[in-house]
């Protein structure tokens, strides 16, 4: 049965009408030819949705039924095709968007203030994931766009760098090291830094590694397994060991924890990389509005220098103070 919006307006103005004529004219169309569309519709539907005499037109019983749920059938096939319309267009539907946790300080906050501002109709689905875990749900068609700190290249996951910051040390203020207004790199010798396990984002913790190798020296790591960021710092009010995290999470997180400070490692300053990732196949309109506020999201907060540098920077920072980044 193929009963298109087309016929139910035809109907409608003919049981409206109760004249084939009027009906006609206001369609405008011949009367002929309407009276071959519902002739073609009561053939579709096996049965008769008027009755014909020479002078009036009246509904059938099947004709009553059709009206009375023709319209509110119309005009959700009116809401369907304007919903697909602005959905094609990226204006309304879903977005499902994965973070890494320590993403959710600051990174995720601006991006999704800017979305509700900018794509209103837009639904955002965050999801807390690893950074090595968001290209493989990305890829998985499991996620529509993720932001992943150190992101590794994957076939068929396209990445994007959306921002530069430098690490900081994030370490109890009862800690020998908490009195200096910076950190150099090569005074983490003999201290226990404190990461994420390798397998949760391999390229961030190999950056971290291999900085420190390059300051002479193999680093003392102990893995935080299965806790989020926050067990980190209560971890640090011991004031035995260090954590090692990009700056815009140490400066708000800190904000919480009274006892833990934050500085930034100098001498060589590490800088690390954020991405925004997405599959490289059946990218949406949605997803492209998306990467378009995300990047301006970048360009107006100065997440990314003019010329970006290599991860780790051999050139030290005029001051030792964190950035309100």
């Amino acid at each position: 049965m193929d009963l298109q919006p087309r016929l139910l307006r035809y109907f409608m103005a003919v049981a409206e009408e109760l004249h084939f004529g009027r009906a006609a004219a206001r369609l405008h169309i011949s009367q002929p030819s309407l009276s071959s569309q519902i002739r073609g519709l009561e053939r579709s539907l096996g049965t008769d949705l008027f009755v014909r005499t020479s002078r009036q037109v009246e509904l059938t019983a099947a004709g009553r039924a059709l009206l009375g749920e023709a319209p509110a059938a119309l005009a959700a096939l009116e809401r369907a095709a304007e919903r697909a319309r602005l959905t094609g267009a990226g204006i309304v539907g879903e977005i499902r968007l994965s973070y890494t946790p320590m993403a959710n300080f600051e990174m995720l906050r601006v991006i999704l203030t800017a979305i509700e501002s900018e794509i209103p109709n837009l639904s955002v689905i965050p999801s807390e994931l690893v950074s090595a875990e968001i290209p493989r749900r990305i890829l998985a068609g499991e996620q529509d766009v993720g932001l992943a700190l150190h992101a590794e290249p994957m076939s068929g996951v396209r990445s994007e760098l959306l921002r530069i910051e430098p690490a900081a040390a994030v370490l109890s203020k009862r800690h020998p090291l908490a009195d200096a207004p910076a950190i150099p790199l090569a005074s983490l010798e003999r201290e226990t830094i404190l990461l994420f396990p390798r397998e949760l984002s391999p390229a961030h913790y190999d950056h971290i590694v291999a900085a420190c190798e390059r300051s002479g020296f193999q680093p003392r790591i102990k893995a935080i397994r299965n806790a989020p960021p926050q067990a980190m710092l209560a971890r640090l009010h011991a004031g035995r060991e260090v954590g090692l995290t990009p700056a815009s999470f140490a400066f708000h997180a800190i904000q919480a924890a009274p006892d833990v400070v934050a500085r930034r490692i100098i001498q060589p300053e590490i800088l690390e990389e954020w991405s925004i990732v997405w599959a490289a196949r059946g990218q949406s309109a949605a997803i492209e509005r998306v990467l378009d506020t995300a990047r301006r999201c970048a360009t107006e907060n100065d997440w990314l220098p003019a010329q970006s540098p290599t991860a780790t920077s051999g050139t030290d920072s005029p001051s030792g103070r964190l950035p309100r980044t």
